[in-house]
């Protein structure tokens, strides 16, 4: 019956299917351990046709040069980016807007490394300024939605009017796609600059162990209780979604990890009121959104590197107390 129904599943690898499989599997385990929990459902939901188009086969594959087999579909042409290292464990075939991606996970046995430098920095992200260490480095931020929401504004107005099922509105959506991934690839593309960087010339670096979901959450409130300055909070949520700083720490994690380093993540309060000169705290400290000066004792520098300074401190604290949490040791 199900071979009748449904012929064309004889068309797709195995395997691809039974991963499907499994991660529906996961997805009910998810949703019961959350229930279990206390935590929001999040009933598994099944996904559109055209969306996260990709399928992964844990055996099988095989890669020589510029080419790789897939089973069921032959070997197949692809530029490698980088040579593959240690067994291949599974491949994931991903497609996006401007092609067909391969990305292989492998598996291989890495000796314990020392990180190369003894130093240690802190780090306070933002908006006006993307990151901000407390060796007077900054790094501004990139705003690549920013950059390009004219043109976004644009290309989705023109989809609307576009007739549905017509092939003009499948050329837009198209184009709507390939903008979208610009956009993802100019800030992946700098926040793994930044991150390099970071990771290579620090060997601890403090981060605030910032809760972003709340930070970026909608101030519309209810019927009953209505939100304030609505416009203003929504413009903020988006300029903080748009640095990626949730990203930027999992890429700073996993880097520090590889090359002998670690992180540290410390509670984020007051560290921007706090004078790192004399300990002084008050929100009247910070005169502007990049200067502060301590109302006690008079000290003045720059609003971001002060606060990337009392979190190193609050580190260095707190980590020889054991009560910092460490994520990549």
């Amino acid at each position: 019956m199900l071979k009748e129904e449904y012929p064309w599943l004889k068309e797709v690898p195995s395997q691809a299917l039974q991963q499907t499989l499994k991660d529906l599997d996961q997805a009910y385990k998810n949703f019961f351990r959350r229930i279990n929990s206390g935590g929001a459902p999040g009933f598994p939901k099944f996904k559109k046709k055209g969306k996260h188009n990709s399928f992964r086969y844990p055996q099988g594959v095989k890669v020589e040069g510029n080419r790789i087999f897939l089973p069921k579909v032959g070997w197949v042409s692809f530029r490698k980016s980088r040579d593959v290292q240690g067994t291949i464990k599974n491949v994931t075939i991903s497609r996006s807007a401007s092609g067909w991606y391969v990305a292989i996970q492998t598996e291989q046995d890495i000796p314990d490394t020392t990180h190369p430098s003894d130093t240690y920095v802190g780090i306070d992200v933002g908006v006006n300024v993307f990151a901000a260490l407390s060796d007077g480095t900054t790094y501004e931020p990139v705003n690549s939605l920013k950059k390009l929401e004219k043109q976004l504004h644009k290309a989705q107005r023109d989809l609307s009017r576009k007739k549905k099922g017509s092939n003009n509105r499948k050329k837009q959506v198209r184009k709507l796609a390939l903008l979208h991934e610009k956009i993802a690839n100019n800030r992946n593309d700098y926040l793994h600059k930044s991150s390099t960087e970071i990771s290579k010339n620090h060997a601890v670096v403090v981060l605030e162990d910032l809760r972003i979901s709340n930070m970026s959450r909608s101030a519309k409130g209810t019927i009953e209780n209505p939100g304030r300055n609505v416009k203003a909070k929504a413009g903020l949520n988006k300029s903080i979604l748009d640095q990626g700083w949730g990203m930027f720490r999992n890429m700073l994690e996993y880097k520090l990890k590889y090359s002998g380093g670690s992180m540290l993540l410390v509670d984020p309060r007051f560290t921007s009121q706090t004078c790192h000169n004399c300990g002084h705290v008050s929100k009247e400290n910070r005169k502007s959104q990049s200067s502060f000066q301590c109302t006690v004792c008079g000290h003045e520098q720059n609003a971001d590197i002060n606060a990337a300074m009392n979190i190193l401190a609050v580190g260095l604290t707190v980590s020889a107390c054991g009560a910092a949490t460490s994520v990549a040791q």
